[in-house]
């Protein structure tokens, strides 16, 4: 699949479903407590999307995913399928979220603490959040993508953590996954040149102990393979002439 240069149109569109996902993610802040489940906050992404924001979540029955939104809790790394299984005091959750509006899509997701969590839970969400801004801020008309996964990697690496390899970031538009892929690992001087007007998402998935993952029979859930804690955050990117604009930013956030 070619990469998309997106038209000015395109451009505001994708912000008007960017600031939608983004706004998910603040509706759900306070619902995640010790006690609620996965599902109750799957129906609550599902019903304010659906009923408030008049979009569709882009993750229901895409490639059979069961559930509106993904939900990744400690040793979870991505594709969590919500589950009647209630959060406890110290988990930490991955809440991913993706809209489409005007069939345009929004995809971001973001690190919650379930009350206190452990010194070395809330380390590797800091780095994974650092890992992604890191990225973010490289975003810039001529820059190899090469540059920006090996950053993120360097940065993952030498904070004691790894970086799993078998999903990235990716470009998005009018296609949930479209080129081109956003590795969080690289090489300099490699892969392709970005221009202005690509939009993408980057996602570093950090993982506490090595980076090697597994999936679950359900054919969607990954996990560490020696079950060790792990962390991501996610915004959409676009390049602008110059620089960077993160379509899917939230109020508060530094980046």
């Amino acid at each position: 699949m070619p990469v998309t240069i997106k038209t000015p149109e395109e451009i505001e569109k994708m912000r008007i479903a960017g600031r939608l996902a983004a706004d998910v993610l603040d509706m759900i802040r306070p619902y995640v407590k010790p006690g609620v489940t996965t599902e109750e906050l799957n129906t609550l992404c599902h019903d304010y999307i659906t009923n408030v924001q008049k979009a569709i979540p882009a993750p229901l029955n895409y490639r059979g995913f069961p559930k509106s939104i993904c939900t990744s809790v400690n040793h979870v790394v991505c594709h969590g399928i919500p589950s009647n299984k209630q959060l406890k005091k110290g988990d930490i959750i991955n809440i991913d979220i993706t809209v489409i509006k005007d069939g345009y899509h929004g995809d971001t997701s973001k690190m919650f603490f379930v009350g206190e969590p452990s010194i070395i839970a809330k380390r590797v969400s800091q780095i994974s959040y650092e890992c992604m801004c890191i990225g973010i801020k490289m975003v810039k008309p001529g820059v190899h993508l090469g540059d920006i996964g090996y950053a993120i990697q360097t940065h993952a690496e030498a904070n004691h953590f790894s970086i799993v390899r078998e999903f990235c970031g990716h470009g998005i538009g009018r296609v949930f996954h479209e080129d081109p892929q956003i590795l969080h690992y690289g090489t300099p001087n490699t892969g392709l040149r970005l221009e202005t007007g690509m939009i993408f998402t980057i996602e570093p998935m950090v993982n506490v102990g090595k980076r090697h993952i597994k999936i679950l029979p359900d054919q969607w859930t990954a996990v560490t393979k020696d079950h060790s804690l792990s962390a991501q955050w996610e915004h959409t990117v676009l390049v602008t002439e110059n620089s960077f604009e993160v379509l899917t930013i939230r109020p508060g956030d530094n980046l």
